[in-house]
């Protein structure tokens, strides 16, 4: 019979594939292209820093204008492994020579927009052949002058994959064999699911590159327009993909982008053989954009929303008191969080008998035991439902408030009593 009572307990998952994945992290490029969001030149730094703390391999940035050069040639001089700092570029000389310019990166990601929409509206090109053409050019320009190369295949999932993309992309690998396939779900239309093909179906779309095509480098870019983001890039990974492009907390444009803190945490947590990334930093690293970038964390984000260690349910926070894996995926310390045990209206007799221990040992600098029995304690208790049942109140009990309850009814009331019993006998 398997138990499992608590993590370790828990089998971890293996990929079929049993490659070695990568992360490629996009929150200063992709990420800083959200509405409203403007990274200066400390907020790009101090976002290298968390990911070098967290492992992550690459980060792709912009190097068009002063800023964004003064902050890269700033990261190199860091002589960091983790992250290498990688260019980006249209398919155009002229951006590719810019990315060459700043001394020290070695690899550019290329945009090769591949849909009919972006190639004839967007791009004003007469048609596919053209933009083969450009792509080609540019690839081969690339490698000409001693760049490594990603390939942004923008909007695959509305391409003819059959008819134009996948000719094309073996027309790149014959330029460079090394080159980085990137595939992009520009509106994140991809689909998850095995059977699904072209253009939404993610695994068709991998596996045909991986066996069909032997590509040896594959990466998945999904914006997250239809929620799917995090299930289509772990659908890559699970297919054969060995690189995911990523941004913190999913920012981006429209609906952002797949997060890298859930995936880095899903490998870790449930894939078997992931230590080697770290996710200590990331909810300091999700205060850090919410102070600084304006990014606002909803509490139930996964990974690092304040409501991810908070418990205040009776039977939720009771179990956790017991034993933390009841109630929690992981735990706090995993992901630099903390657990929070809230008093509300549905909080039972358990979590607040810890509650007034915690604030008694706060308190007092001894450790006191409560016993569940305590009249005190059921006092405390009468006075907080009074506070939801009678003055409608809307709110948790604040630790300042259980702070008064406990110095009234545990500390003060007992001495009160006393002095008052003693100047009756005297009397």
């Amino acid at each position: 019979m398997k138990v499992y009572k608590n993590y370790d307990d828990l089998p971890k998952i293996k990929f079929p594939q049993g490659q070695e994945v990568f992360i490629s992290d996009s929150t200063i490029r992709d990420g800083s292209q959200m509405p409203g969001v403007v990274m200066s030149k400390s907020h790009k730094l101090q976002i290298f820093e968390y990911l070098h703390q967290m492992g992550i391999e690459k980060l792709e940035t912009f190097v068009f204008n002063h800023r964004d050069k003064e902050a890269v040639r700033s990261m190199l001089d860091k002589g960091y492994e983790f992250p290498e700092v990688t260019g980006w570029a249209r398919a155009n000389t002229d951006d590719i020579d810019i990315v060459l310019e700043m001394d020290g990166i070695e690899e550019t990601g290329i945009l090769m927009s591949v849909s009919d929409s972006h190639i004839i509206d967007k791009m004003g090109l007469p048609n596919r052949e053209a933009a083969e053409e450009k792509y080609l050019d540019a690839l081969q320009y690339a490698v000409d002058h001693g760049l490594r190369t990603r390939a942004h295949i923008e909007d695959m999932t509305r391409a003819d994959n059959y008819g134009f993309v996948f000719p094309l992309v073996e027309k790149l690998i014959e330029i460079d064999p090394d080159c980085i396939i990137r595939l992009c779900d520009t509106l994140g239309m991809g689909i998850p699911f095995v059977g699904v093909d072209e253009p939404y179906g993610i695994p068709s779309m991998v596996k045909y590159l991986h066996d069909e095509m032997k590509i040896k480098n594959i990466e998945t870019h999904v914006h997250d327009d239809f929620g799917l983001g995090m299930a289509n890039t772990l659908a890559g990974y699970w297919h054969g993909a060995n690189w995911s492009s990523l941004t913190f907390l999913g920012i981006g444009e429209r609906a952002g982008n797949t997060e890298i803190e859930k995936v880095v945490l899903f490998l870790h947590e449930r894939i078997e053989g992931f230590d080697k990334y770290n996710l200590e930093a990331v909810t300091e690293f999700a205060r850090f954009m919410e102070k600084e970038i304006g990014i606002r964390v909803p509490r139930n984000k996964a990974v690092v929303g304040k409501n991810i260690f908070a418990h205040e349910s009776g039977i939720h926070a009771a179990g956790v008191i017991k034993n933390p894996f009841t109630y929690e995926a992981y735990l706090p310390e995993l992901v630099g969080g903390k657990r929070l045990l809230l008093i509300g209206d549905s909080s039972g007799t358990e979590v607040l008998r810890h509650k007034v221990e915690e604030t008694l040992n706060e308190l007092m600098g001894v450790e006191a035991k409560v016993l569940k029995q305590d009249p005190r304690l059921k006092k405390i208790q009468d006075h907080i439902h009074r506070l939801y049942d009678q003055e409608l109140r809307v709110s948790s009990i604040s630790d300042e408030e259980l702070r008064g309850y406990v110095e009234k009814y545990f500390m003060f009331e007992p001495i009160v009593e006393s002095e008052t019993h003693e100047k009756s006998n005297m009397r």
